[in-house]
């Protein structure tokens, strides 16, 4: 066990040595442009492609004696590093290890959500895209519990409660996903922040792919609690005459 836990402690080092090597000056490309007015985030501005392959040579080099509770360890130590991309590595990293993800991953994930470890839309994103997600989509008896997150007075796990499901819809083989976005966006409806209403937005868009009626019945029948952001996310993907029809009933 020691032995291993200097394997995930010296992993962790190592990619964050090859993120600094990758490391260019803002005016190449500026990541913080995505995140203004957030003073406490970092950037070393690889890209994705980059940091992608630094999080492929990781997983290379450990894939065949790590199990998935070493790349929770290892996510684990990148998490609470200031820069986006050290945080994404450790999740990239752990995301390939989702044949492996167990039931208990859930409130590890909620734990890195409700620390501000992920105080960022990318970031959580990132967390729900390559691991709640997928997680959520082997052990699809936890979705109910997303209902809780919505719930909790932290921005973050809640964003997660909803952009989470976003995986489990895209695979086309459940309607329990869909189900609960539209719980969860009630829930969410009357919160305050922007972030939050784009989220809901977002996921009720990817729903309404599925079931576009079910979607507009949604919003005509909620129109005086969502949020105009959220309204406006969520017509993105209807026809010309449809957006401008859902429009015209908020005025």
């Amino acid at each position: 066990m020691l032995r291993a836990q200097k394997t995930v402690a010296a992993a962790a080092a190592a990619s964050k040595r090859a993120l600094r090597k990758l490391a260019r000056p803002s005016g190449t490309f500026d990541a913080s442009r995505y995140f203004r007015g957030d003073r406490t985030l970092g950037f070393h501005n690889t890209g994705t492609k980059a940091m992608r392959a630094v999080a492929r040579d990781i997983h290379l080099a450990h894939r065949d004696h790590w199990e998935v509770r070493d790349a929770v360890a290892f996510a684990h130590l990148l998490m609470p590093d200031r820069h986006l991309e050290t945080k994404a590595v450790g999740l990239e990293v752990l995301g390939r290890f989702r044949r492996e993800f167990t039931p208990s991953l859930f409130a590890r994930c909620q734990r890195w959500l409700a620390m501000n470890y992920s105080a960022n839309w990318a970031t959580t994103d990132e967390m729900c895209g390559v691991v709640i997600g997928p997680l959520l989509v082997k052990h699809p008896e936890l979705m109910p519990r997303m209902r809780d997150w919505a719930r909790h007075g932290n921005m973050w796990v809640r964003r997660a409660s909803i952009v989470g499901l976003l995986p489990p819809i895209r695979r086309g083989d459940t309607h329990a996903a869909v189900d609960l976005v539209y719980r969860i966006a009630k829930q969410l409806h009357p919160d305050p922040n922007d972030l939050i209403h784009k989220a809901v937005g977002w996921a009720l868009r990817e729903a309404g792919k599925i079931d576009p009626v079910r979607l507009e019945r949604y919003l005509r029948a909620n129109v005086a609690m969502i949020p105009r952001t959220t309204f406006r996310y969520a017509i993105e993907r209807f026809d010309q005459k449809t957006r401008a029809r859902l429009l015209s009933i908020r005025r």
